[in-house]
């Protein structure tokens, strides 16, 4: 990691807060662009947020989320009691928590790509054709064995490397799945039925 992530706060802060900024604009730009017909192809089962904490601002497109600022608030705390207090003696546990913060919210940027993409040629063009319905299930298990290979690429490239960044990235994202894999053991089969399009409010 080059020196001046670790010389001052700042560099890690802004990146950092200009991603979390990124995604949830993005969520709610895809979110916007699955209900203007999108989703008349491709059909997730209850909300478009997969985040259980996010998901009634999401399904109502909300710009300005009182959840989400304050969770913005709380990472920008969170980074800089790490960096105050580990920048110095212990600079691997900045660079493992910086790396946590940063390279989850790259692996979920590949994922609001990919949807920005294909809604806007589903809405514009006759490319996509047919159907597809995802349940709730296969949603969360998609969603954990995507972010369990990007888990596996940063661990790979920490065993090269050395570099906790990366070690943070691994371990963010393994966490991220196994919060997802909980969701889905929480799933009873009552819950699991037709897929609804989620409506517009």
């Amino acid at each position: 990691m080059p020196n001046f992530f670790l010389n001052s706060l700042w560099p890690g802060l802004t990146v950092w807060s200009l991603l979390y900024l990124s995604d949830y604009a993005l969520t709610v730009k895809c979110a916007r662009l699955y209900r203007n017909g999108a989703n008349e192809k491709f059909v997730f089962e209850g909300s478009y947020e997969i985040t259980p904490f996010f998901q009634k601002d999401i399904d109502s497109l909300r710009l300005i989320s009182p959840r989400f600022l304050g969770m913005l608030l709380w990472g920008v705390v969170l980074l800089t009691v790490v960096w105050l207090l580990a920048a110095q003696s212990f600079p691997q546990l900045y660079y493992f928590a910086l790396g946590s913060m940063i390279l989850i919210q790259l692996a979920v940027h590949t994922r609001h790509l990919r949807n920005l993409f294909l809604f806007r040629a589903i809405i514009k063009t006759d490319q996509i054709r047919g159907r597809i319905e995802y349940s709730r299930l296969l949603l969360l298990r998609t969603s954990a064995a995507e972010l369990l290979s990007f888990s596996g690429l940063f661990f790979l490239l920490f065993v090269f490397t050395q570099d906790w960044f990366m070690l943070g990235g691994a371990t963010s994202c393994l966490s991220t799945a196994a919060k997802h894999r909980r969701l889905v053991r929480k799933l009873s089969p009552g819950t699991v039925g037709s897929v609804q399009p989620q409506q517009g409010t």
